[in-house]
């Protein structure tokens, strides 16, 4: 039986103005259809019904995911107090998961990525939990379509056979984000994936790693755990849960663990790291001009991005530039420089400027 944990407490400062610590880019409608997080839910529901979907998130977005996904059960939103990374976060909704089926698969998502080929995207966790039976950890690896260097990397080594309709492979290394010139040799190897942080395994696997691994955190998980069956279990989870140490699973487990496979993803993955690589997905052809939740009037533009509030947004002459429209703030900026919108973010905090954060 396989479940679905996607966490969904990221802020996701790179889509400023829009994602806001209020309301980040996973409750957003950037597309101009669903949420990411509604998007996210429908992509796996055929493989997972919403009684075996959970949700980890932090305490303040609780009442946003009751809100955008209200058909959830309330018991499958699991409340972290304080972000601590992703190690931690799936720790407490695989915790939740043990409690009704422990001997079971989950597969870990993200609430803020667009899949394209969903059909696709289906077929790779159906493969990667076969795999996940064997007792392995397994990531799903994004096959890459150029030399990116804004991703992880997962090297691939030798095969282990093919589960379903896909080939899977022991995982040789997982590599942090490399310059053009590594980027250029991974991509030209065929041997290398970007990470996508979606991962599959057994319930008992994950907690059998941790306890090998991550003693430490295991043991605060097993604490956690304790406490809910105890008088005022809420306020000594509370915090047992402050006195854990931030780490990405990545780090904390999978660069160490040896029962590591990968099965390829090749779906038009997109982790919407930036207005550049959202307007990736809408514009359809080279030199569109595109707008979500405005009336844009362009006049001799090439390659312009609005993403409105709902007024309508004139532009004459421009050329590769995102627009960005709030009720409290805009964002104009040349498109190839949209990586810098985190320079905005960190000037609005050392100014203490919290009301537009």
């Amino acid at each position: 039986m396989l479940y679905s944990l996607i966490m969904a407490g990221g802020v996701g400062s790179r889509l400023w103005p829009k994602s806001r610590n209020s309301l980040p880019k996973q409750f957003l409608n950037l597309t101009g259809g669903e949420t990411l997080i509604q998007t996210t839910v429908r992509r796996i529901l055929p493989l997972a019904p919403l009684e075996r979907i959970f949700v980890v998130t932090g305490e303040r977005y609780v009442d946003l995911v009751q809100r955008q996904l209200p058909d959830l059960p309330l018991e499958n939103i699991v409340a972290e107090p304080v972000g601590k990374n992703t190690a931690p976060a799936i720790g407490l909704g695989a915790l939740r998961i043990a409690q009704i089926g422990p001997q079971d698969t989950m597969v870990v998502l993200t609430s803020d990525h667009i899949i394209p080929d969903e059909d696709a995207f289906r077929e790779a966790v159906q493969s990667a939990a076969a795999v996940a039976e064997e007792g392995k950890l397994v990531t799903l690896g994004i096959t890459p379509t150029g030399p990116a260097t804004g991703f992880g990397y997962v090297h691939r080594g030798q095969a282990i056979g093919r589960f379903g309709a896909l080939d899977a492979y022991r995982v040789q290394a997982f590599l942090e984000k490399p310059d053009l010139e590594t980027a250029q040799q991974f991509f030209q190897s065929g041997q290398y994936y970007w990470n996508s942080g979606m991962f599959i395994w057994q319930v008992s696997a994950f907690f059998e790693a941790l306890r090998k691994h991550m003693p430490t955190l295991e043991a605060q998980l097993r604490k956690i755990e304790n406490a809910h069956f105890e008088a005022g279990s809420a306020e000594e989870a509370a915090e047992i849960w402050g006195q854990i140490t931030p780490i990405s699973i990545d780090f904390g487990l999978m660069e160490k663990a040896e029962n590591v496979a990968v099965v390829p993803l090749d779906a038009g993955w997109n982790d919407v790291g930036s207005w550049a690589s959202l307007y990736g997905e809408l514009a359809q052809t080279p030199g569109q001009n595109v707008s979500v939740n405005a009336h844009h009037l362009a006049i001799d533009c090439q390659g312009v991005m609005v993403q409105g509030n709902g007024k309508l947004v004139a532009t004459i002459g421009l050329k590769n530039v995102t627009i960005i429209e709030t009720d409290d703030a805009i964002l104009v900026c040349d498109m190839d420089k949209t990586q810098d919108v985190k320079k905005v973010v960190e000037y609005l905090k050392n100014t203490n400027a919290s009301e537009y954060l």
